[in-house]
């Protein structure tokens, strides 16, 4: 059994940063994954990242600011925001996929982490 812890959260200023971790009690040999829900609104996809590491997806919200990686011999995952906004104020959750690409969609993710609340005053 997979477990995912998140942290790294905070209150921050626009245009601040802040990085995420999510740490696995054990290996995670597939694909992961940050989504996010925002107060009112559906948890969404923000960004993935494969098994190796070599491949990356993001949300269009979130391209160009924000940065997944990996570190499997932590059994660690990360999210680096840059340039914040007020509307990535969510809580921000890591996930682990089914298989070992970067997929976006949440019925992929099996594995889910409690979240980590991010908010962005203006």
């Amino acid at each position: 059994q997979v477990q995912l812890v998140e942290s790294g959260g905070g209150l921050v200023q626009a245009g601040g940063s802040l990085t995420l971790s999510c740490t696995s009690t054990s290996s995670v040999r597939t694909g992961m994954a940050w989504f996010r829900r925002a107060p009112g609104k559906e948890r969404e996809f923000v960004a993935a990242i494969s098994w190796s590491g070599g491949t990356t997806r993001y949300s269009d919200s979130v391209k160009g600011r924000f940065t997944i990686s990996r570190d499997n011999a932590k059994n660690t995952m990360y999210l680096q925001l840059n340039s914040l906004k007020p509307e990535d104020t969510a809580i921000y959750h890591c996930a682990a996929n089914r298989g070992m690409g970067t997929a976006y969609q949440i019925d992929d993710y099996n594995y889910w982490g409690q979240g980590t609340q991010v908010t962005v005053s203006s």
